[in-house]
């Protein structure tokens, strides 16, 4: 008898405890329309009040923002959380009228432990303020997505939409991956970067489409092991490490690598960009490999005399470029000159080029590569045949070069013009993050002034 009940009791706790992992279960999904979100309307009271909720659950939690259109003004989304936290973003959001006075429009902040997926929309509708901008004045608008001293994240499926300016940022994240997204805004949109990543280690990007009116992907000093794989880029600018050198206290950076990509109608591939006549900076164990160039204007390029603006410093970059690897590189070229190195004197070593087939689509000329102040290491095909002479530049920090046509034989000196298109300032940096500021690697993030991160983003 005594058996009996001990097995009935036992069997009651058990039910109990279903039950009680059943309620924290239910618990642990928090609903913006619990909150008074609602289909069509502004959530952005209703997002804040269910992350501050999800966000001291003391297990894993996750915030559902259903499917519907919904719009919102600034969001701030913060930790450190007591737990690891999701967002299940289902639908389509919008800015409120007034979001153009901010400086982002929705914030990550400060977490470990973060996801965001669902299949949503950010859709910054920038067709609003673009045609007001074209001529300056960037700066003030907002970017669509900031994701701020993330830590073991994961962002995919999904889809950000003709932001105002930057749809991604990424400042001070460790070990976040994003897969699968979906950015596009139109060629002549200003300034649109889809992820602009500075300050930041271990960040991976897999399986997207970013089509917009700068560039696809852009590196800044300060981050480090960077992996982006299957991505389809264009319209833009292609993927740029860089622009460097122009600010004083920028950080080095290493490890990036650029693998089976496809670019189509892009104004450059793969480009590195550092300023003339400015400030010391590194970049170095670069690797741009299996790359498909679909009438791109300029599939391979150095860039040591960026100057997007009009008025720009003479002289030579201080930025010193080391371990730079183009392997495996085909497709066609919109301009004659496929391959071009223009770096500054003894600012580029250990540049190699191997397996390089690119063909100039176009009707006249032939498909050249042109270099200054560079030997660049030829192993394998080479196509176009890659000029092998350093050669030393003027003043200005660019404008000479060697050049070689298919036919093998030297060319003469030849200038090319920087982007002249949509680049444009982010307005001014006064104060440059240290690794000491944002702790990525003692993940103490607690007293951190995000409105430090604002260096990040300098020009395009």
């Amino acid at each position: 008898m005594a058996k009996l009940i001990n097995i009935a009791i036992l069997s009651l706790l058990f039910l109990l405890s279903l039950v009680s992992t059943a309620k924290a279960h239910e618990g642990a999904i928090v609903d913006i329309s619990k909150f008074g979100g609602k289909n069509g309307g502004c959530i952005t009271e209703a997002l804040t009040k269910a992350w501050n909720k999800a966000c001291q659950s003391p297990t894993p939690s996750r915030v559902l923002i259903p499917p519907g259109s919904y719009r919102a003004g600034k969001v701030l989304l913060e930790g450190p959380c007591k737990a690891s936290i999701e967002v299940e973003f289902k639908g389509t959001l919008k800015p409120t009228e007034d979001q153009i006075k901010d400086d982002s429009w929705i914030q990550f902040n400060k977490i470990t432990g973060f996801k965001l997926f669902g299949g949503g929309t950010f859709d910054g509708e920038g067709a609003k303020v673009w045609e007001k901008c074209k001529g300056g004045g960037l700066e003030k608008l907002p970017m669509s997505v900031k994701f701020n001293f993330i830590t073991d994240g994961t962002i995919e499926d999904i889809c950000s939409i003709n932001a105002k300016q930057f749809h991604m940022a990424v400042v001070g994240c460790n070990n976040v991956n994003f897969n699968r997204l979906r950015i596009t805004a139109p060629a002549d949109s200003p300034n649109t970067d889809g992820i602009h990543i500075g300050q930041s280690t271990n960040i991976r990007v897999c399986d997207s489409t970013i089509g917009t009116g700068d560039d696809c992907i852009s590196f800044l000093g300060g981050t480090k092991n960077v992996s982006i794989t299957k991505v389809n880029c264009g319209p833009g600018h292609g993927i740029s490490i860089g622009s460097l050198g122009r600010y004083q206290d920028e950080e080095p950076l290493t490890g990036i690598t650029i693998k089976d990509c496809n670019f189509t109608n892009t104004d450059n591939g793969v480009r590195i960009k550092s300023w003339p006549d400015r400030y010391e900076n590194a970049a170095s164990d670069l690797h741009f490999e299996d790359l498909t160039m679909n009438n791109v204007t300029n599939p391979i390029i150095i860039d040591q005399n960026y100057c997007p603006g009009k008025s720009c410093a003479q002289g030579h970059s201080k930025v010193k470029l080391n371990k730079v690897f183009f392997k495996n590189i085909k497709g066609t070229s919109a301009n004659p000159c496929a391959v071009k190195l223009a770096c500054s004197s003894g600012t580029c070593e250990g540049v190699e080029l191997s397996e390089i087939d690119l063909s100039y689509n176009g009707q006249d000329g032939q498909v050249t590569s042109e270099c200054s102040n560079v030997k660049p290491n030829v192993v394998g095909k080479m196509n176009p045949p890659a000029c092998r002479a350093p050669v030393q530049i003027g003043d200005k920090g660019g404008g000479g070069g060697s050049k070689v046509g298919e036919n093998g034989k030297g060319g003469g000196e030849k200038k090319e013009k920087n982007d002249s298109g949509n680049d444009f300032v982010h307005g001014p940096v006064p104060y440059v993050l240290k690794h000491s500021d944002y702790g990525l690697f003692n993940h103490k993030m607690e007293s951190i002034d995000l409105q430090k991160a604002r260096f990040v983003f300098g020009y395009g």
